[in-house]
């Protein structure tokens, strides 16, 4: 196994830790909750955030992504531990994946698209690193919604506020 998917493995074994904690947090009561209109309810952004294990075995197995012929549909949970099974699906479908490609698999080429309006253009191993700054950024915002409700939030690469 070559060291850069030694380091994506180490890398996604990591955020996951601390993804499994915040989602762990999510109040199933609260799942219809939003901060604003145009932000996501609870439910959503939680189930994005579970979800974007999978992106690494998007990347490894397409060459891309087209929301004209391929629309988003995300996945329903209805309480937070099938939240936590959603994601630790994903996260080993993701792992599997990874595990399984190769150094030259991840220099290929993947495409974020809209029919013909192109998003993003970047290697496989490159993408995966996309998801792993989405899931990062999702999760960010995971704990600003928890924070407005009062629900003590994990430390990320650290303790947080309510931890000391």
């Amino acid at each position: 196994m070559s060291t850069t998917i030694q380091m994506l493995l180490k890398e996604l074994d990591q955020e996951a830790t601390t993804t499994r904690k915040m989602l762990e947090r999510i109040p199933s009561d609260q799942f219809d909750w939003q901060p604003h209109k145009k932000s996501m309810t609870l439910q959503r952004l939680a189930t994005h955030v579970a979800e974007l294990p999978s992106w690494v075995s998007m990347a490894v197995t397409t060459d891309e992504l087209d929301f004209a012929s391929n629309p988003y549909s995300p996945v329903t949970v209805n309480n937070t531990g099938e939240l936590l099974d959603y994601f630790e699906r994903s996260l080993a479908d993701g792992r599997e994946h990874l595990v399984n490609t190769t150094e030259e698999k991840l220099l290929e080429s993947w495409t974020l698209r809209k029919g013909d309006q192109i998003y993003q253009v970047a290697t496989k191993g490159e993408i995966i690193r996309m998801a792993y700054c989405q899931i990062v950024h999702h999760r960010a915002q995971l704990g600003v919604f928890l924070r407005l409700l009062d629900v003590p939030i994990p430390g990320s690469y650290g303790p947080s506020a309510d931890e000391q």
